[in-house]
């Protein structure tokens, strides 16, 4: 069968499938998103494994909690939401929200989130009355496929349509493109490239930029409790999330003892010059991320850079001076290696990592360990980045978490900074399109000219 008569099937069964779907109540709805949910969630260890098997990238250990914790985060925060009829009525405006699918979504998948991101993806979708397809990356296609017949088995339980979420089973870049023009609406969670492909399809897109994230870390930070968040954050599943810490600013009165930290959480520090080009030309080869060291271990990198480390070390950390397009341990790296600044003043801190982020990462996120508001709001206002999360771990909380506000997500948007339609984290209220009555509001008050224009 050719690609196009592929997709042209993919689209007709979830058109079919979605029809019936949009018809189903809310409680239907939401036993049908914890169903898919729940399916993930208690086959986390296996799916972990797969994709450690068939990637070659992360850990099994993180993988495991990722696939948990993704699963019961969004169905926690998605559980008794109103997400299908009247959303609400505003009397004081006369106006009834009325939500209603946008019918069938596109979703190209990661590799670095095999199951992670396609359970967010059907979740979210399902939970607006959506039918779903998804495009595993190619290095990913059979744990995909597991993942998605293990919703489809839940689905089944609950009544719902057959077809309503579907994953194309021999992916491609031609296949993925074809599947983005012919949905509804797209989701991209990927490299630029792809993205960039999906904002081109003609449909309504949602799509990420590039991760960087920058750590500041404040004269008043809580050390040894920001050092195990940074490195926690910079080892986790090893350091191939968008959300992992990159880069660390670290005040010059207590950058001893930060370095200090890192040692006794399992960094390898390296100081000496020669050694630091060696980890440099390895990660970044002729000025591009290695392929070959994306999701590696500390210890394989250090092989590849020819420096010794001993076998249970964690990370690798590295002091740098430069910054942006002169610095390229400044760029964001997939894998387990930070790179640690010193500064003066906040305000430098501030300004070197913007102009890292301006070299890549713009839009995305940042990390502040501090306990002052005043220095907070002041990054805050300044660094173009979407989202801030103050002492907490980069790589689980920018995506949402219980003990922060931010949705639970996949998808993090980075505005026009990373070239996005969103700037926010991607969820249902995405995926719905809302009608509004709109009734005449009663007395309501008409003003005169002169009581528009006065000051």
């Amino acid at each position: 069968m050719s690609t196009e008569a592929v997709i042209g099937k993919l689209v007709e069964n979830a058109r079919k499938a979605q029809v019936v779907f949009e018809t189903f109540s809310q409680e239907q709805v939401d036993a049908a998103v914890r169903a898919v949910g729940k399916a993930i969630y208690d086959n986390a260890e296996m799916l972990a494994r797969m994709a450690v098997e068939e990637t070659k990238v992360g850990n099994y250990d993180d993988k495991v909690l990722k696939n948990k914790g993704e699963a019961k985060a969004t169905w926690y925060r998605l559980k008794g939401v109103k997400s299908r009829g009247i959303l609400r009525r505003i009397e004081e405006q006369g106006l009834v929200e009325i939500a209603k699918p946008v019918g069938v979504v596109g979703a190209i998948m990661p590799v670095t989130n095999p199951t992670l991101t396609p359970v967010h993806n059907v979740m979210i979708a399902l939970k607006g009355g959506n039918a779903i397809i998804m495009c595993p990356h190619p290095s990913a296609k059979q744990v995909s496929i597991k993942g998605v017949e293990l919703m489809n088995e839940a689905l089944k339980k609950v009544g719902a349509p057959d077809n309503l979420v579907q994953v194309v089973e021999d992916p491609s870049v031609e296949m993925s493109s074809g599947v983005m023009k012919a949905v509804d609406v797209c989701i991209a969670t990927g490299g630029p490239g792809m993205v960039k492909a999906t904002y081109s399809s003609g449909r309504p897109a949602f799509g990420v930029g590039a991760g960087n994230v920058q750590v500041l870390i404040d004269k008043d930070a809580d050390i040894p409790d920001a050092v195990k968040k940074l490195v926690t954050g910079r080892t986790y599943d090893n350091g191939i999330l968008c959300t992992c810490e990159q880069t660390a600013f670290c005040p010059r009165e207590t950058v001893g003892k930060i370095i200090e930290e890192l040692k006794n959480a399992g960094g390898a520090y390296f100081d000496k010059p020669e050694d630091i080009e060696k980890i440099r030309k390895a990660v970044f080869p002729e000025g591009s991320i290695s392929k070959k060291l994306v999701g590696a271990s500390a210890v394989k990198i250090a092989e590849a850079a020819g420096v010794t480390v001993p076998a249970s070390t964690k990370f690798l950390a590295v002091p740098v001076q430069k910054f942006g397009a002169e610095e390229l341990l400044a760029k964001e790296k997939l894998f387990p290696v930070l790179a640690v600044y010193t500064y003066d003043k906040w305000a430098d801190a501030v300004a070197g990592a913007i102009t890292n982020l301006k070299l890549e990462g713009q839009g995305h996120s940042c990390v502040i360990h501090s306990f002052t508001t005043a220095n907070i709001e002041y990054a805050a206002e300044r660094i173009p980045v979407s989202r801030f999360v103050v002492n907490q771990i980069g790589s689980s909380a920018l995506g949402g978490a219980f003990y922060n506000g931010l949705n639970p997500t996949a998808t993090l948007g980075c505005g026009s900074w990373g070239n996005n339609s969103l700037s926010e984290n991607l969820w249902f209220h995405h995926l719905i399109n809302i009608s509004r009555i709109a009734y005449m509001i009663p007395d309501a008050k008409i003003p005169t000219d002169e009581e528009i224009w006065n000051d």
